[in-house]
């Protein structure tokens, strides 16, 4: 956003968040953008999303609250950091090369990432955060669909489509291993016990005899990869007879 200078006049734009990044750290300098993304990553990890505030981060680096803030202005810039340190884990080979190949290996990243960062589906900005680390994927995968015969209309709405599957499906996972936990389930078997009570309700009412038959018949219940991956191809194949490539 432009300052306004003493004399009334607007200012230059302050340099972006990754204009700053990009430029050489102070020889001296005990703090970074680099590590107040790291550290916020880590206490995310270890302890949710809502454990990330400014003050935290300043204890964890050992500095005053005040000089954090020199350095990102609040919490869009944090959450746009943190969103650009977990983006530096997709990397696809560079040999993989055809699209269907390079979606697949984006979308399973994207469920190994949100395993191990289940906060991601928390950020408010989770799909929309620019950052030069989610632009490079964007263009790997709109890269990939180039050259094929589509339009950049058709080529965007196959990457979004793939991304919206990734991000949902991994997310829906996440809230799912998440209630388990908070509720002392450590496996499916365990999980369907606790809700034997309310199940057994509902099945004997004899409104849902197609659940009911699934719950009896189902051997994939506990597959949570099967699950995804096959869903991910059903996403493919529907692109790759839709778009005809």
């Amino acid at each position: 956003m432009a300052g306004q200078k003493k004399d009334g006049k607007t200012a230059a734009p302050d340099k972006s968040l990754w204009e700053r990044l990009e430029q050489p750290a102070a020889p001296r300098a005990s703090l970074s953008l680099e590590r107040i993304g790291a550290v916020a990553v880590e206490v995310a990890d270890a302890e949710g999303f809502a454990a990330v505030t400014m003050r935290r981060l300043a204890t964890e680096l050992g500095v005053a609250p005040m000089a954090a803030y020199r350095h990102v202005s609040g919490k869009d810039d944090l959450w746009a950091l943190m969103a650009e340190r977990v983006a530096a884990e997709y990397r696809i080979p560079e040999e993989v090369t055809e699209w269907r190949e390079v979606l697949r290996a984006y979308a399973l990243l994207t469920r190994d990432m949100m395993m191990r960062h289940p906060w991601v589906g928390q950020l408010p900005t989770a799909l929309f955060v620019l950052t030069p680390g989610r632009m490079a994927i964007a263009e790997r995968q709109l890269a990939a669909l180039d050259g094929i015969g589509l339009d950049e209309d058709a080529m965007m709405m196959a990457f979004r489509t793939v991304s919206s599957y990734a991000h949902g499906a991994a997310s829906s996972e996440v809230a799912v291993r998440d209630w388990t936990e908070s509720e002392g389930w450590s496996s499916g078997a365990e999980s369907r016990m606790g809700l034997a009570p309310q199940m057994m309700y509902l099945m004997d009412t004899g409104r849902y005899p197609t659940y009911r038959r699934y719950g009896l018949r189902s051997r994939r219940k506990d597959d949570a990869t099967w699950m995804y991956e096959t869903g991910l191809e059903c996403v493919l194949d529907g692109i790759a007879a839709r778009l005809g490539i």
